[in-house]
């Protein structure tokens, strides 16, 4: 099979969990702080390196950083030298559900303000991440605004963040004032870096109604087609062509996969998730293939994690489903396994026990502990699709060869299904 290079040099990715939201009653949080990634970060590059991953999402956090329009960035220090040192290539993540307390996505000067902190993180990271060698120099990725979409519930209508807001219309205003100032980063950012590529993030969702009322049926059918996707729309100029997006903005389609995507209606507050052995769920794989008809953008596995002993399995189901779309011609790129290390629940603090490491709690610190069933599960995949499992001394010589993963998906005849136990 002929060589078709991929974007990035290894086919799984991972990342940290690093929001910055003001949060209900609680105030700003850091989700860095409280997993103590920068305490570890050598750490924390060194087991990805150890379990064949070269490709991180990693957090810059606009509300810690940004002081009126000044700007700090050394709280990313750590997370650089270990990038370095370890050979990793970040996705960096420019607003992730915070932003500065002198601002607001409602207010006027929203987006000139992320803009200006867009162009200043570009013009920051970009000549201090080295590539493996002087003639070859990887991409420089960002995700300036984590999922717009849930964000837009999140803060818009559920409450949960600032801005704190509990109506439809509010959440919609908040959705196309985040696109807005997406579209206007990313233009930022290549000022600085013509080059620059675009990870745009966003949950890959099914909604239903619940069995007792059909009469919602035209109310779900319009959040899984029209909600779901209007903030890809948008960046990509099929909706509001007047701020500016364009494929060439949305650039790569990272969608968000986990067991709670598909859900039964609610006509208040957030919607429940659909039990493993629900008839009304639809196969991960045709979700992908939908998205991908949509855009024919490269695509990733933006975030994917299950919980507990459940891990292993939902890894399997995962690349299952992900190579049976691949055989339906959809072009991914790689599965991001989301967060590397464990991350606390938002709403009551219990860790989660979604990460390749556990965190355990000693003498005041969080020890990180790898779970083996859930590296052995990834193992087992790495050597499935011709991926190492273990990188080299130069893992940033050469991008993935898709052709191993059409041939790994054509060779164990791969197909969709819904049993998602």
């Amino acid at each position: 099979m002929t060589k078709r290079d991929g974007i990035f040099p290894t086919f799984f990715l991972s990342g940290f969990e690093c929001s910055t939201f003001v949060w209900q009653d609680q105030g700003r949080r850091n989700l860095v702080a409280e997993t103590k990634h920068a305490e570890h970060a050598d750490e924390d590059y060194a087991f990805l390196r150890s379990v064949g991953i070269a490709v991180a999402r990693e957090g810059i956090p606009w509300p810690l950083v940004d002081r009126g329009g000044h700007y700090d960035f050394s709280c990313i220090d750590p997370f650089i030298e270990a990038m370095n040192r370890h050979k990793i290539v970040p996705i960096w993540d420019l607003c992730h559900y915070g932003y500065p307390d002198d601002t607001d996505p409602f207010d006027a000067d929203f987006t000139d303000r992320f803009r200006a902190y867009a162009r200043a993180a570009a013009e920051y990271v970009i000549p201090r991440v080295r590539g493996s060698k002087p003639d070859r120099q990887w991409p420089n990725f960002f995700t300036p605004v984590n999922e717009i979409t849930f964000y837009g519930f999140m803060g818009g209508e559920w409450g949960w963040a600032a801005p704190f807001r509990k109506t439809k219309d509010d959440r919609h205003q908040l959705r196309l004032a985040l696109c807005k100032a997406d579209i206007e980063a990313v233009a930022a950012i290549r000022e600085v870096d013509p080059e620059a590529r675009m990870v745009h993030i966003d949950p890959l969702i099914l909604v239903v109604p619940p069995k007792d009322r059909p009469d919602l049926a035209d109310e779900a059918e319009h959040e899984t087609e029209e909600d779901t996707f209007y903030a890809w729309d948008t960046l990509a100029g099929k909706r509001h062509p007047e701020l500016g997006g364009s494929p060439e903005i949305l650039d790569i389609v990272g969608v968000n996969c986990y067991s709670f995507g598909q859900m039964e209606f609610r006509e208040q507050g957030p919607h429940v998730s659909l039990p493993p052995d629900d008839e009304r769920i639809k196969p991960l794989g045709d979700l992908l293939a939908f998205a991908w008809e949509r855009y024919h953008r490269p695509m990733i596995v933006g975030e994917t994690s299950g919980l507990g002993d459940g891990r292993p399995s939902w890894l399997e189901d995962i690349i299952e489903e992900s190579l049976a779309a691949v055989r339906r011609g959809i072009d991914l790129h790689g599965v991001c396994l989301f967060p590397s290390v464990d991350m606390p629940n938002w709403h009551s603090g219990e860790w989660l026990h979604n990460g390749t490491c556990d965190l355990v709690e000693q003498d005041g610190d969080l020890c990180r502990v790898p779970f083996e069933p859930y590296v052995a599960e990834l193992r087992h995949w790495q050597a499935r699709l011709n991926r190492a499992s273990q990188l080299d001394q130069d893992p940033l010589d050469s991008t993935v060869d898709l052709a191993d993963i059409t041939a790994a998906a054509e060779q164990l005849q791969m197909h969709t299904d819904q049993d998602w136990h």
